[in-house]
């Protein structure tokens, strides 16, 4: 797959796409061509039907910083318009997305960057990296839909704390809130680029094949269903699931499965 100047994705094994953010010397903050090559990157892999499987992590030592304060801006733009015009279709196009987006966290993931990495799926984060909103410490507020994500995952007494008070959250202690599903990369490794411990990618990517080996359809539907159910009543969810349920079950995939089972062997899955 091809790279930009901000932006490198790789793959491994033809099924798993790697997006690496590519500006370490600035922590990989967000400018205006880091947005624009990670939107691009997105809809290619997204629209890759050999792609099963995406991380998105960052190159050197961390995620990233969030927005690059020192970026000028056009004249007549505002922050109302780079939030929808440029920071929303890329997270949107991760949440829509068909497939499973795992956020490597390799360090801080602050303001914008913990945006993205809560928009993914699942998070693995490094021993020694952190969520960080220090919006409050500069005079402005949480964006990127961070308020909906923590008041989910914490409930909004915890989440106003957080984010007014501008915590850093560890890695075990997003686990242990559930904002992050494991920590990766006990050993750390020298990255020649960066100058910088940064954890190996090889739990990530161990954990990317497990997600290989379930039914395509399945993790497709439920990322769908748990995307259309929030908010919804206990009958309204169970008729989402249903409507669903009964799609997976007409599927090729649905009967593989079974015959898998029955035959006690390993499915090999079509994504129909």
């Amino acid at each position: 797959m091809t790279d930009t100047q901000t932006v490198e994705v790789s793959t491994v094994d033809h099924s798993i796409a790697i997006i690496t953010l590519q500006r370490p010397n600035k922590l990989n903050a967000f400018n205006s061509e880091l947005r624009l090559h990670l939107l691009q990157a997105v809809e290619r892999v997204n629209a890759d039907d050999n792609i099963k499987v995406v991380v998105i992590t960052g190159a050197g030592k961390g995620f990233s910083c969030g927005a690059d304060l020192a970026e000028q801006h056009p004249a007549g733009q505002t922050a109302e318009d780079r939030i929808n015009l440029e920071y929303k279709p890329v997270l949107l196009a991760i949440t829509h997305a068909q497939k499973p987006y795992i956020a490597a966290v390799n360090g801080p993931a602050a303001g914008i960057g913990c945006a993205l990495a809560l928009a993914c799926d699942l998070v693995l984060m490094a021993p020694q990296s952190y969520l960080f909103l220090a919006f409050s410490a500069i005079g402005l507020l949480p964006d990127g839909g961070i308020s909906l994500q923590l008041s989910r995952q914490l409930g909004a007494k915890r989440a106003y704390e957080v984010m007014a008070l501008g915590e850093k959250l560890k890695a075990r202690e997003c686990v242990a809130l559930g904002l992050a599903n494991a920590v990766y990369g006990e050993e750390g490794r020298e990255s020649s680029s960066a100058k910088a411990i940064t954890p190996s990618l090889d739990g990530v990517l161990v954990y990317a094949q497990r997600l290989l080996k379930r039914a395509p359809l399945s993790l497709r539907y439920t990322k769908q269903v748990m995307r259309e159910t929030v908010g919804k009543s206990l009958g309204e969810v169970i008729a989402i699931e249903a409507k669903f349920q009964s799609i997976a079950g007409e599927s090729e995939d649905f009967t593989e499965g079974k015959a898998a089972f029955l035959e006690k062997r390993a499915p090999v899955w079509k994504g129909r």
